[in-house]
């Protein structure tokens, strides 16, 4: 469906930044956009070129189709409860600490 892979990016940047417990005028910062651009890359509604996902994957440490993931059901209206079984993959668990070496 048209847009679907909008909304994917956008669901997908937000759940990154929610994990990370980052303000999306702080994420904005992180990757050098606007807070108002971040918003709408958020929301689904900016149409990036295949560079500029590039781009924000690189800051990210990820890779490119990770962004592009479907994690929830396009269809959905609202935000899950529970995360998909790839959520942790991608984005790690934030609930884990990193250990300190013995």
């Amino acid at each position: 469906m048209e847009g679907d892979l909008q909304r994917a990016l956008g669901r997908n940047l937000r759940a990154y930044r929610i994990d990370r417990g980052l303000s999306q005028e702080a994420f904005a910062d992180v990757l050098g956009v606007h807070r108002t651009y971040m918003g709408g890359l958020e929301r689904g509604e900016r149409n990036l070129t295949l560079k500029s996902v590039e781009r924000i994957a690189e800051k990210l440490q990820m890779e490119p189709l990770d962004l592009l993931r479907q994690l929830t059901p396009a269809n959905s209206c609202h935000e899950p409860t529970e995360a998909h079984p790839d959520h942790y993959q991608l984005y790690g668990d934030p609930g884990v600490k990193a250990r300190s070496p013995d």
